[in-house]
Protein backbone atom coordinates (compact mmCIF):
# COMPACT_ATOMS: atom_id res chain seq x y z
CA UNK A 1 0.00 0.00 0.00
CA UNK A 2 3.03 2.46 0.60
CA UNK A 3 4.09 1.84 -3.01
CA UNK A 4 0.67 2.44 -4.14
CA UNK A 5 0.13 5.62 -1.82
CA UNK A 6 3.44 6.92 -3.41
CA UNK A 7 3.00 5.83 -6.89
CA UNK A 8 -0.52 8.14 -7.36
CA UNK A 9 -0.32 10.34 -4.68
CA UNK A 10 2.53 11.99 -5.70
CA UNK A 11 1.46 12.21 -9.54
CA UNK A 12 -0.39 15.35 -9.35
CA UNK A 13 2.04 17.13 -6.13
CA UNK A 14 3.00 20.67 -7.84
CA UNK A 15 5.73 22.56 -6.88
CA UNK A 16 4.35 25.74 -6.31
CA UNK A 17 1.62 24.72 -3.82
CA UNK A 18 1.32 23.80 -0.64
CA UNK A 19 0.28 20.45 -0.20
CA UNK A 20 -1.85 19.03 2.72
CA UNK A 21 -3.87 15.51 3.74
CA UNK A 22 -7.13 15.61 5.28
CA UNK A 23 -9.03 12.57 6.30
CA UNK A 24 -12.24 12.07 7.93
CA UNK A 25 -13.30 8.34 7.91
CA UNK A 26 -13.50 7.03 4.69
CA UNK A 27 -12.41 10.42 3.09
CA UNK A 28 -9.02 11.03 2.89
CA UNK A 29 -8.18 14.11 0.65
CA UNK A 30 -4.71 15.74 -0.24
CA UNK A 31 -5.24 19.05 -0.78
CA UNK A 32 -3.45 21.57 -2.68
CA UNK A 33 -3.62 25.14 -2.08
CA UNK A 34 -1.13 28.64 -2.63
CA UNK A 35 1.64 28.85 -0.80
CA UNK A 36 0.25 32.14 0.95
CA UNK A 37 -3.12 30.87 1.05
CA UNK A 38 -2.31 28.20 3.46
CA UNK A 39 -3.01 27.86 7.09
CA UNK A 40 -3.50 25.76 9.84
CA UNK A 41 -6.86 27.95 10.16
CA UNK A 42 -7.75 26.58 6.68
CA UNK A 43 -6.92 22.95 7.58
CA UNK A 44 -9.09 23.08 10.88
CA UNK A 45 -11.83 25.09 8.24
CA UNK A 46 -11.74 22.32 5.60
CA UNK A 47 -11.86 19.34 8.61
CA UNK A 48 -15.20 20.85 9.23
CA UNK A 49 -16.78 21.44 6.37
CA UNK A 50 -15.90 17.86 5.08
CA UNK A 51 -17.56 16.50 8.53
CA UNK A 52 -20.88 18.60 7.86
CA UNK A 53 -20.82 17.08 4.01
CA UNK A 54 -20.57 13.80 5.80
CA UNK A 55 -23.33 14.58 8.07
CA UNK A 56 -25.76 15.61 5.49
CA UNK A 57 -24.88 12.27 3.66
CA UNK A 58 -24.75 9.69 6.39
CA UNK A 59 -28.22 10.93 7.22
CA UNK A 60 -29.49 10.62 4.32
CA UNK A 61 -28.57 7.18 3.65
CA UNK A 62 -29.85 6.16 6.94
CA UNK A 63 -33.18 6.86 5.76
CA UNK A 64 -32.69 5.74 2.05
CA UNK A 65 -30.20 2.67 2.53
CA UNK A 66 -30.34 1.55 -0.74
CA UNK A 67 -28.90 4.64 -1.96
CA UNK A 68 -25.32 3.20 -1.02
CA UNK A 69 -25.69 -0.32 -2.69
CA UNK A 70 -27.89 -0.40 -5.42
CA UNK A 71 -25.00 -0.31 -8.32
CA UNK A 72 -27.60 1.06 -10.78
CA UNK A 73 -29.26 4.39 -10.90
CA UNK A 74 -31.44 5.27 -8.16
CA UNK A 75 -34.65 7.55 -7.55
CA UNK A 76 -33.80 10.06 -4.53
CA UNK A 77 -35.91 11.04 -2.09
CA UNK A 78 -37.18 14.41 -2.22
CA UNK A 79 -35.91 16.60 0.34
CA UNK A 80 -32.40 14.57 -0.30
CA UNK A 81 -29.75 16.63 0.56
CA UNK A 82 -27.46 18.54 -2.14
CA UNK A 83 -24.81 16.06 -2.51
CA UNK A 84 -26.80 13.26 -2.74
CA UNK A 85 -28.49 14.96 -5.35
CA UNK A 86 -25.04 15.36 -7.14
CA UNK A 87 -23.94 11.94 -7.07
CA UNK A 88 -27.51 10.98 -8.22
CA UNK A 89 -27.09 13.16 -11.32
CA UNK A 90 -24.17 12.55 -12.05
CA UNK A 91 -24.32 8.09 -11.89
CA UNK A 92 -27.54 8.57 -13.59
CA UNK A 93 -26.13 9.97 -16.92
CA UNK A 94 -23.31 7.07 -16.46
CA UNK A 95 -25.97 4.43 -15.94
CA UNK A 96 -24.34 3.52 -12.56
CA UNK A 97 -25.24 3.61 -8.95
CA UNK A 98 -24.45 7.00 -6.84
CA UNK A 99 -22.19 5.64 -4.57
CA UNK A 100 -19.47 5.17 -7.61
CA UNK A 101 -19.68 9.14 -7.54
CA UNK A 102 -18.72 9.82 -4.45
CA UNK A 103 -14.70 9.60 -4.06
CA UNK A 104 -15.52 12.03 -7.03
CA UNK A 105 -18.23 14.77 -5.36
CA UNK A 106 -16.23 14.73 -2.64
CA UNK A 107 -13.41 16.60 -4.45
CA UNK A 108 -15.71 18.51 -6.06
CA UNK A 109 -17.93 19.94 -3.27
CA UNK A 110 -14.27 20.72 -1.05
CA UNK A 111 -12.49 22.21 -4.21
CA UNK A 112 -15.52 24.81 -5.39
CA UNK A 113 -15.39 25.73 -1.36
CA UNK A 114 -11.59 26.18 -1.07
CA UNK A 115 -10.87 28.06 -4.24
CA UNK A 116 -12.96 31.20 -2.73
CA UNK A 117 -10.05 31.20 -1.12
CA UNK A 118 -7.23 29.92 -3.26
CA UNK A 119 -6.99 30.64 -6.93
CA UNK A 120 -5.77 27.67 -7.53
CA UNK A 121 -6.42 24.45 -6.27
CA UNK A 122 -6.09 20.73 -6.77
CA UNK A 123 -8.54 18.32 -4.70
CA UNK A 124 -6.94 14.41 -4.52
CA UNK A 125 -9.47 11.51 -3.58
CA UNK A 126 -8.35 8.15 -4.30
CA UNK A 127 -7.21 9.16 -7.69
CA UNK A 128 -10.04 11.45 -8.74
CA UNK A 129 -8.92 15.20 -9.23
CA UNK A 130 -10.29 18.35 -8.49
CA UNK A 131 -8.82 21.02 -10.24
CA UNK A 132 -8.60 25.15 -10.55
CA UNK A 133 -5.61 26.63 -11.80
CA UNK A 134 -4.39 29.61 -13.28
CA UNK A 135 -0.99 27.94 -14.76
CA UNK A 136 -0.58 25.31 -16.94
CA UNK A 137 -0.31 21.92 -14.61
CA UNK A 138 1.40 18.43 -15.58
CA UNK A 139 -0.57 15.30 -13.85
CA UNK A 140 1.16 11.96 -14.24
CA UNK A 141 -0.85 9.15 -14.80
CA UNK A 142 -0.36 5.84 -12.82
CA UNK A 143 -1.66 2.49 -14.51
CA UNK A 144 -0.69 -0.36 -12.50
CA UNK A 145 1.60 -2.88 -14.36
CA UNK A 146 0.92 -1.15 -17.62
CA UNK A 147 4.28 -0.21 -19.43
CA UNK A 148 2.61 3.09 -19.89
CA UNK A 149 2.38 3.69 -15.53
CA UNK A 150 5.25 6.79 -14.76
CA UNK A 151 5.76 7.13 -18.25
CA UNK A 152 2.86 9.54 -19.35
CA UNK A 153 1.27 12.60 -17.92
CA UNK A 154 -1.96 14.88 -18.66
CA UNK A 155 -1.24 18.49 -19.89
CA UNK A 156 -3.96 20.87 -17.82
CA UNK A 157 -4.84 24.26 -19.43
CA UNK A 158 -6.47 26.81 -17.24
CA UNK A 159 -8.67 27.52 -19.59
CA UNK A 160 -10.10 23.42 -18.82
CA UNK A 161 -10.50 24.20 -15.34
CA UNK A 162 -12.58 23.48 -13.08
CA UNK A 163 -11.88 20.30 -14.11
CA UNK A 164 -12.69 17.11 -12.76
CA UNK A 165 -9.84 14.32 -13.71
CA UNK A 166 -11.04 11.13 -12.51
CA UNK A 167 -9.56 7.48 -13.13
CA UNK A 168 -11.13 3.82 -12.27
CA UNK A 169 -8.84 0.70 -12.48
CA UNK A 170 -9.45 -3.08 -12.76
CA UNK A 171 -6.12 -3.69 -11.24
CA UNK A 172 -4.67 -1.00 -8.86
CA UNK A 173 -7.18 0.04 -5.87
CA UNK A 174 -9.80 -0.69 -4.06
CA UNK A 175 -12.39 0.59 -5.74
CA UNK A 176 -15.37 -1.52 -7.16
CA UNK A 177 -14.85 -2.55 -10.73
CA UNK A 178 -16.13 -5.36 -12.72
CA UNK A 179 -13.79 -4.67 -15.55
CA UNK A 180 -9.91 -5.04 -15.94
CA UNK A 181 -8.40 -1.74 -17.40
CA UNK A 182 -5.25 -0.66 -15.88
CA UNK A 183 -6.47 2.81 -15.70
CA UNK A 184 -9.15 4.79 -17.10
CA UNK A 185 -8.86 8.58 -17.04
CA UNK A 186 -12.07 10.72 -17.73
CA UNK A 187 -12.35 14.30 -17.76
CA UNK A 188 -15.44 16.61 -17.34
CA UNK A 189 -15.83 20.09 -15.71
CA UNK A 190 -18.32 17.79 -13.09
CA UNK A 191 -15.84 15.93 -11.09
CA UNK A 192 -18.97 14.08 -10.15
CA UNK A 193 -19.51 12.92 -13.71
CA UNK A 194 -16.08 12.35 -14.64
CA UNK A 195 -15.72 9.88 -11.26
CA UNK A 196 -19.07 7.91 -12.59
CA UNK A 197 -18.25 7.30 -16.30
CA UNK A 198 -14.79 6.26 -15.30
CA UNK A 199 -16.24 3.64 -13.38
CA UNK A 200 -19.04 2.51 -16.10
CA UNK A 201 -16.13 3.13 -18.85
CA UNK A 202 -13.87 1.00 -16.84
CA UNK A 203 -16.34 -2.06 -16.16
CA UNK A 204 -16.53 -2.37 -19.92
CA UNK A 205 -12.82 -3.51 -20.30
CA UNK A 206 -11.87 -7.13 -20.14
CA UNK A 207 -9.01 -7.41 -22.49
CA UNK A 208 -6.79 -5.07 -24.54
CA UNK A 209 -9.00 -5.02 -27.39
CA UNK A 210 -11.41 -3.62 -25.41
CA UNK A 211 -9.86 0.33 -24.93
CA UNK A 212 -11.53 1.88 -27.90
CA UNK A 213 -14.81 0.58 -27.05
CA UNK A 214 -14.98 2.11 -23.50
CA UNK A 215 -13.44 5.42 -25.40
CA UNK A 216 -16.39 5.57 -27.78
CA UNK A 217 -18.66 4.77 -24.73
CA UNK A 218 -17.15 7.86 -22.63
CA UNK A 219 -17.22 10.23 -25.61
CA UNK A 220 -21.16 9.58 -25.61
CA UNK A 221 -22.27 11.01 -21.99
CA UNK A 222 -22.81 14.48 -22.53
CA UNK A 223 -20.42 16.49 -20.29
CA UNK A 224 -17.59 14.51 -20.88
CA UNK A 225 -14.74 16.40 -22.54
CA UNK A 226 -12.05 13.66 -22.48
CA UNK A 227 -10.73 9.92 -21.80
CA UNK A 228 -8.07 7.82 -21.92
CA UNK A 229 -8.16 4.15 -21.79
CA UNK A 230 -5.33 1.76 -20.99
CA UNK A 231 -4.74 -2.15 -20.91
CA UNK A 232 -1.76 -3.70 -20.86
CA UNK A 233 0.23 -2.05 -23.78
CA UNK A 234 -2.66 -1.33 -25.18
CA UNK A 235 -3.82 2.89 -25.03
CA UNK A 236 -7.27 4.56 -26.38
CA UNK A 237 -7.42 8.31 -26.59
CA UNK A 238 -10.48 11.16 -27.24
CA UNK A 239 -11.43 14.57 -26.61
CA UNK A 240 -9.44 17.30 -24.98
CA UNK A 241 -6.38 15.56 -23.60
CA UNK A 242 -2.71 16.48 -24.14
CA UNK A 243 -0.63 13.49 -23.75
CA UNK A 244 3.23 14.43 -22.65
CA UNK A 245 6.22 12.90 -21.39
CA UNK A 246 5.93 12.31 -17.24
Amino acid sequence: MDYLERSYRTLHHQGDLIHFQVMIKETDLDIGVRRERFSPELVSWVENFIKEQRAHLEAYITRDPDFKTTLVPHELLADAPAIAVEMAGAARLAGVGPMAAVAGTFAQVVGKAVVKRSRDVIIENGGDIFMKSARPRKVGIFAGNSPFSHKIALEIQPNQTPLGICTSSGTVGHSLSFGKSDAVIILAPSTSLADAVATAAGNLVQNEEDVQRAVDYAASIPGVTGAIVIKGERLAAWGQVKIVPQ
